[in-house]
This record gives C-alpha cells, structure tokens and sequence, in this order.
C-alpha cells in the first residue's frame, strides 16, 4: 500500500473506530505530537489514546489535500465531532513520517484547538 493510501486509511479506521486495525499501521516506537500537550510514545500509548484518552468523539474527517513527499504525507482537513459532549468543527493540518516497511513512526498534528 502506497503512504498516501495508508494515511487515508487512517482516517478511515479513526472514524470507524477500529482501534486494532488503526494501531497496525504504526511503527512500535512511535511518536504522536499534538498542540500543547505531551507527545504520545509507543504503539501501547497510541492505543490507550484512542481508546480511552482522545477528547474527541462521533465525528469524521473529511481529508482535503494530501501531498506526499518520499516518507512524509500532509494532509489538510477538516474535522466534525463532538468534544467534551459539545459540538465542534475544525481545520487540522497533520504530517507522518513513515519508515522503510511502510509504517508510520512519527505523526504530527496542527489545529487552532488547544486539545485534540
């Protein structure tokens, strides 16, 4: 699967909500940053993000632009969900970082939010 198939897979998965699926399709050692707030390290830590820990929820990812560039795609999109049980809706703009064997190890979000 080409990167920029994987990355828009993963918003797929996150929006279906498959977490096994989802996790898969990253590198044991990777690293998620996001506005403000500790990086998450390791597949085991990804997974109890979204399973337990993301603030967001019911919502979908609607992908705009994606621009691939050897092992790193950007994805400019938007986001419609909830947060905290409220309504929200925003841009995000996030790069990854794929190795060798096609697996993402390092993913980094934009937003004008202060959580996501």
């Amino acid at each position: 699967m080409s990167h920029t198939a994987t990355v828009r897979e993963y918003y797929d998965l996150v929006d279906a909500g498959e977490t096994d699926a989802l996790v898969a399709l990253f590198a044991p050692d990777v690293t998620y940053e996001r506005p403000g707030q500790s990086p998450i390290e390791g597949r085991e830590a990804l997974r109890t993000f979204y399973e337990r820990d993301r603030p967001l929820s019911d919502g979908s990812h609607e992908v705009g632009e994606v621009v691939a560039d050897g092992g790193t795609v950007a994805v400019r999109g938007q986001f419609e969900g909830r947060q905290a049980g409220d309504p929200v809706e925003f841009w995000f703009a996030d790069f990854h970082t794929f190795d060798d064997a096609g697996l993402i190890t390092h993913r980094q979000t934009f937003t004008d939010r202060d959580e996501v």
